[in-house]
């Protein structure tokens, strides 16, 4: 099971030729279960130039898998300790939502599809996070 962040999602909608685009492609094809989490669907939406485009992606990803927060307190809490804790090791991340991101797919045991440097960043302090290995 998989959950994609907004950098790979981004890069499909835009017809982008990525390593990371061909591996989603090839697992939207197969029987994996591909989905994403509430932040990253907010994150894509507002990306939309048209209300055209915005409707045409909130029913493509209504079809998809959506993981949210086990606990959305306690899955706050703990992305906020998570970005203090890369911010401590003296590397931040850009975006705290993706400190909730890389939370949500280890509480739901899920390897992520991403292209964003801050979840390298993020992998280093929190071990349990499962990025999808891409060779370039």
């Amino acid at each position: 099971m998989y959950v994609v962040d907004t950098s790979v999602w981004v890069d499909f909608l835009r017809g982008s030729d990525t390593p990371q685009v061909a591996i989603l492609k090839g697992l939207l094809k197969s029987d994996d279960i591909v989905g994403v989490a509430p932040i990253i669907l907010q994150e894509v939406l507002q990306g939309a130039d048209s209300d055209a485009r915005f409707e045409k992606w909130r029913k493509y990803f209504e079809g998809l898998c959506c993981y949210a927060p086990a606990d959305p307190p306690a899955s706050h809490v703990a992305a906020a300790r998570l970005y203090q804790a890369c911010r401590r090791a003296g590397k931040t991340p850009r975006s705290s939502n993706d400190c909730l991101i890389a939370r949500i797919a280890m509480e739901h045991g899920l390897v992520l599809l991403q292209n964003d440097k801050d979840f390298t960043i993020i992998a280093a302090a929190a071990p349990g996070l499962r990025l999808y290995p891409v060779r370039q």
